[in-house]
């Protein structure tokens, strides 16, 4: 439980209003932090300019945030791949990465450019349904139970007929037949 003190101390500190000066430190201070890509980095500016307010004229972010991405300390392309390629790996579908690359503040063409082709989505629903034993990784179910598979796969951003597919795979092998197919799709 927080105490009164604590609570004061903390309100107290952040209470100042920002300037430039401190404005850039903050942007500074999170770049260096955290993997970020140029939308997230407006969006945590304009949040913090809301709690905190700012001194004098408000500041141009989007000036900020293009200097920062001049100087090479975002990568929006970079931060797309990297955030692709962990959530593909995780299992998820390509839905599921669009959508989180879109809250990413990623514009739309490199968005495309990540996007994951007909195998990589294929093998992420392999590893999706391996993670979580559906279909052939856990055993006999009934009808029911494998709607519940597909619904979940579907809403980890894979297609209907990929989750069907996967679910309803006899076995391991033709589950990972299923997977083999589409690498010479691309």
């Amino acid at each position: 439980m927080v105490s009164e003190e604590t609570s004061s101390r903390r309100k107290r500190r952040n209470s100042r209003p920002l300037d430039d000066t401190r404005l850039k430190d903050l942007a500074l201070a999170y770049v260096a932090r955290f993997a970020t890509s140029s939308g997230k980095l407006a969006d945590y500016l304009r949040r913090k300019i809301r709690e905190r307010g700012f001194e004098g004229e408000p500041p141009d972010i989007d000036a900020l945030v293009q200097r920062y991405v001049e100087l090479g300390y975002i990568d929006d392309e970079a931060f797309a791949r990297t955030r692709e390629e962990g959530l593909r790996g995780r299992g998820y579908g390509a839905r599921r990465v669009e959508q989180a690359l879109r809250a990413a503040g990623i514009e739309e063409g490199i968005r495309a450019q990540v996007a994951p082709s007909e195998y990589q989505a294929r093998h992420a629903a392999y590893r999706f349904a391996e993670r979580r034993r559906f279909g052939p990784f856990g055993g006999e179910v009934d009808r029911d139970r494998q709607q519940k598979q597909i619904a979940a796969m579907v809403r980890a951003g894979h297609s209907f007929d990929a989750a069907r597919a996967m679910v309803e795979a006899r076995d391991t092998d033709s589950a990972s037949e299923w997977v083999a197919e589409a690498e010479g799709m691309d």
